[in-house]
């Protein structure tokens, strides 16, 4: 099974574990099971979200990159664990410049058989442009709070 859907290499495929209603102090924000993972990521939801609890979602996981750096060492993941993405490292797997956005795979080491995880990231440091980047490149970064999920 991969996560990345064949139609759309941006889109991934999750398990809908949890829907977490907003606060007073908190947004709300929808819980990701990644499949063959141990992963949970919390996500902010764009849009209604209209998949039952414990159900198969497609869609698309954004966040905003700090500063990216090529590196050539560890693997391709998503810290934490569990909680929200605070740190992304992985092989681009699509640029584009118009939109100043990379896509990375952070899932390659995730499991046994290397699954997808695409993340599709804005680049917010002015030093950083996107068509500076390739296809193929090892890139890791800090991620700004608010990463988000839209359904398909």
């Amino acid at each position: 099974m991969k996560t990345a859907t064949a139609s759309n290499p941006n889109q991934v495929r999750a398990t809908l574990q949890e829907i977490v209603p907003p606060s007073a102090t908190k947004p709300g924000h929808i819980v990701l099971a990644i499949p063959g993972s141990q992963y949970l990521l919390h996500l902010r939801p764009i849009g209604d979200v209209t998949t039952p609890i414990g159900k198969r979602i497609i869609g698309t996981i954004t966040a905003q990159a700090r500063r990216v750096d090529s590196t050539v060492t560890g693997g391709q993941f998503i810290e934490p664990v569990h909680g929200r993405p605070r740190r992304l490292q992985g092989t681009i797997v699509a640029v584009d410049a118009s939109a100043n956005t990379i896509t990375v795979d952070a899932g390659g080491s995730v499991a046994v058989d290397g699954l997808p995880l695409p993340v599709v990231c804005k680049l917010t440091d002015a030093r950083n442009q996107a068509g500076a980047y390739a296809v193929g490149q090892f890139v890791g970064f800090d991620v700004l709070d608010g990463a988000s999920f839209k359904q398909a």
